[in-house]
């Protein structure tokens, strides 16, 4: 079988299962809060999940556009999160996967969850009859409102990432860099330490 296939299909279940459980998380987690908090936060709620989904958007989409040559530039002058956005920019098909169909979808499908609940929570506030022309107006307006906030914040977003994409990249790269830093771990050279190894195991076999 195709090397390439095998590695898009693994890629492919991984996006999946890492889907599965992300949806499920952001679900549990904004239906739990919607729970316990009136319709004006929940309402704030929608639109922080919108941001959220417009930023991931612009994200992948610079990742697909954006070029290496600048961060190479920026590695040589040693500034924080240079070599972030080089593997970024090498890592484009997943990065923007995991941004655009991930985030962005998930985001996408729980906002509109939310959404619909909230409509409940205001009906239900106000007093409206749940199956009233006013109840009916509410649902429609709210709705158009979150779509309309969803798809010209990502046409607002797709702008910027187009025409803006190494900076975009590279705030993004200093971001992980910072919390490598914070925490301790190695995001983009997890393996380095390994192949030193090998091939100083390989080196010395040849010298030998």
């Amino acid at each position: 079988m195709n090397p390439l296939f095998n590695k898009s299909l693994r890629w492919s279940l991984t996006i999946a299962v890492t889907t599965f459980f992300m949806a499920a998380l952001f679900t549990v987690v904004s239906s739990s809060l919607l729970e316990q908090v009136t319709w004006g936060i929940g309402m704030a709620i929608v639109f922080i999940l919108i941001i959220i989904g417009v930023i991931f958007d612009a994200i992948g989409l610079a990742a697909a556009s954006g070029h290496e040559a600048p961060f190479h530039a920026m590695a040589s002058k040693k500034v924080p999160g240079a070599k972030h956005g080089i593997f970024i920019i090498r890592h484009a098909d997943r990065v923007s996967s995991f941004c655009n169909d991930v985030i962005g979808d998930i985001t996408g499908i729980v906002s509109g969850t939310a959404s619909a609940a909230v409509i409940l929570q205001l009906i239900f506030s106000f007093g409206v009859p749940e199956r009233s022309s006013l109840a009916t107006t509410i649902a429609v307006i709210f709705t158009a409102l979150v779509a309309a906030f969803t798809v010209g914040g990502k046409a607002l977003g797709k702008t910027f990432a187009i025409h803006y994409s190494t900076e975009i990249i590279i705030v993004v790269g200093k971001l992980l860099f910072y919390i490598e830093k914070i925490f301790g771990v190695n995001m983009i050279n997890g393996n380095s330490k390994n192949r030193k190894k090998k091939r100083g195991g390989r080196d010395a076999t040849k010298s030998d």
